[in-house]
């Protein structure tokens, strides 16, 4: 149960209507509740059957194992209408928690690191409002509870089961509750906005011998070491300064012994972007540096390139009416921030490729009150004020998008 006393949300943000204000604190019972059975991508089946009891006790019709977990609810206006789809997703992360609250994780080494939790419960809320207040707003709105978005992707498989037919959907919004923005501030921006996901491993074979007689060996460590350093002038030197890319390795496992040369070493790594014509030329230059180091050396190599989750890229038109959405809600200081950009990546990407929409991020952080770690670190936790704003904001995204058709 929640303790809270006063509501933050009516105090700090009085453009947060009255009706959602009221929900303020079953969306956070709601968000702790989940937040204490995170579940893995694909496997969130006690989140799957406590966002269906909600949508059955509201009678708002839905349809569920959608691409294993997934849920898709629908919502109709009291007029005919376009079709506006609100996706959040469920999944969780293998980290465990190290919260000292009473709503931590109750399962041993998973963890709502990322704020999923914090999505779902939003889109309960914007799910219970719309259904009792049908009168505001013409034609249909679709919530996509999407699993797996940490992992391997859920929002794919989701497209390909027709969550995006019948009726056909023709705008998508989303957002992220982001703890790199403080509580009180919209990211939003049109064109890109997440970058490309992709991973790469790379497998060095030289010829393993003692560490006191080199000459006899083909030292893959040492292949490897000028692979890695090779690897950073691609950015440097290959990349057009005016655009952004990012080639990583983050893993480097070589050698069993302090005095053997190893035989063999892998290296693996991340490439992010934002422009598609780096999606061929990134994976191409790798591999050219990585056959002219191992030849230079005499070892040989295999190379493994995954293409995960293409750039996040927000049409011009929502991204205009979420920015406008949130400028009627958020009266702080620093705002709407409009060009919010980062590397991180998201599998949403795969939904605005099909359908126009916008992503954005709602400032989630709070250092006052120890809620600013980042991300996927073992102590995240955010501001839950954010969850009320959160409803409030797609609210008016589904009252503009109906007002303008």
């Amino acid at each position: 149960m929640v303790t809270t006393l006063s509501n933050p949300v009516s105090q700090s943000f009085p453009q947060v209507r009255s009706a959602i204000q009221s929900l303020q604190p079953q969306l956070v019972e709601w968000r702790r509740r989940l937040h204490q059975c995170p579940e893995l991508g694909f496997k969130e089946h006690l989140t799957a059957e406590f966002v269906m009891a909600k949508l059955a006790e509201w009678q708002i019709d839905y349809q569920a194992k959608i691409a294993e977990t997934g849920i898709v609810a629908t919502i109709s206006g009291t007029m005919p209408g376009p079709v506006l789809a609100i996706r959040a997703d469920m999944d969780a992360l293998p980290i465990q928690e190290e919260n000292q609250v009473e709503y931590r994780s109750q399962h041993d080494g998973v963890m709502h690191a990322c704020g999923h939790d914090g999505h779902t419960a939003i889109a309960l809320g914007i799910a219970n409002y719309l259904s009792q207040h049908r009168h505001t707003f013409a034609g249909t709105v679709r919530i996509i509870f999407q699993p797996a978005e940490e992992g391997p992707g859920g929002a794919k498989p989701m497209i390909e089961a027709g969550v995006l037919q019948n009726p056909q959907v023709d705008a998508m919004i989303g957002l992220h509750l982001w703890n790199l923005l403080p509580l009180g501030t919209v990211g939003v921006r049109s064109g890109p906005f997440m970058a490309a996901a992709e991973l790469f491993t790379c497998k060095i074979f030289g010829k393993g011998g003692h560490g006191a007689i080199p000459q006899q060996t083909i030292d893959s460590i040492v292949v490897a070491a000028q692979v890695v350093n090779a690897l950073q002038t691609i950015v440097a030197r290959n990349v057009d300064p005016l655009d952004t890319a990012v080639v990583s390795v983050g893993k480097f496992h070589a050698g069993s012994a302090r005095n053997a040369i190893a035989d063999s070493a892998e290296l693996g790594g991340t490439v992010r972007y934002f422009k598609p014509a780096l999606g061929e030329f990134l994976p191409q230059r790798i591999e050219q540096i990585l056959a002219g180091v191992c030849q230079a050396h005499g070892a040989s190599y295999e190379f493994d390139y995954q293409k995960l989750y293409p750039p996040v890229v927000n049409d011009a038109e929502m991204a205009q009416l979420v920015r406008s959405a949130a400028e009627a809600v958020i009266e702080t200081p620093a705002g709407v921030m409009p060009e919010c950009q980062t590397m991180a990546a998201e599998d949403m990407s795969f939904f605005l490729q099909a359908v126009p929409g916008c992503y954005f991020f709602l400032g989630s952080a709070n250092p006052a009150k120890d809620l600013a770690y980042p991300h996927h670190h073992p102590r995240f936790d955010f501001d839950e004020t954010a969850l009320g704003i959160g409803v409030e904001i797609f609210a008016r995204c589904v009252e503009k998008f109906c007002d303008r058709q």
